[in-house]
């Protein structure tokens, strides 16, 4: 799978969430644009972002959540980008297909984002546009990524965030166990060819071998539940 981040942050040097996030990216596979770095006198290249796009099964937007939309240069990315003929019309999309997410920055504690809390709607009822965006493009649309006040995360879960934001980029668009045993062992046989240690490598060796245990153990117990409920319903 190949992703492409488009980043979209006026002040990005500032901001220690995105940093983490760059920080964070895994080796492979994922690319990260940050229009502000590349356009900075916003004359946005139609025909390079397009081609661009096409290029990718996975086009992510992540930004701070300013005013419960994004910053001014990703919505005139929009405009320029995501034209007739190209994102929609009568022929169809060039996108279809393609999965789309966001992952949004928010100041404030994410459940301050529903009713009754201090922004009194959700972060789905306030990202409608986006998916709107992505079914007029024919795109599939992700569940978004959401990092709240990162700058107040412990260390335990800062490292959560590094393994969910490296799944949310490169990790199939399946929620179940497997899935992600698969992506796991992926990574762990990555690391399996980046030249180390003899020790850690049978680290690396001894874990996947844990995973794969796991796995036998985990289809026998799926294997005897589904023949009780076989024979609850006999």
């Amino acid at each position: 799978m190949q992703t492409l981040i488009i980043v979209s942050h006026p002040t990005l040097a500032d901001s220690n969430t995105q940093r983490f996030l760059w920080e964070s990216l895994p080796a492979e596979g994922v690319t990260w644009h940050h229009l502000e770095s590349v356009y900075p006198d916003g004359q946005i290249d139609r025909e390079a972002e397009q081609q661009q796009l096409l290029q990718y099964d996975r086009i992510i937007f992540q930004f701070p959540f300013y005013w419960y939309s994004s910053p001014a240069l990703l919505k005139q990315w929009q405009d320029v980008v995501l034209t007739e003929g190209f994102a929609y019309g009568s022929e169809g999309s060039r996108l279809a297909g393609k999965e789309f997410g966001l992952v949004l920055a928010l100041g404030v504690n994410e459940r301050e984002y529903q009713a009754g809390g201090r922004e009194g709607f959700t972060i789905s009822e306030l990202t409608r546009p986006f998916q709107a965006m992505a079914s007029k493009c024919s795109m599939v649309y992700l569940p978004t990524l959401v990092v709240s006040k990162f700058d107040y995360l412990s260390d335990s879960k800062k490292k959560e965030l590094l393994i969910s934001y490296q799944q949310y980029l490169s990790k199939e668009n399946d929620a179940s166990l497997t899935a992600s045993e698969n992506w796991f062992k992926l990574q762990l046989q990555s690391l399996g060819k980046a030249g180390l240690s003899e020790a850690d490598q049978q680290l690396v060796e001894h874990l996947l071998a844990v995973l794969e245990d796991n796995r036998e153990h985990l289809d026998d117990l799926a294997w005897t539940l589904a023949q009780m409920e076989g024979n609850q319903l006999g």
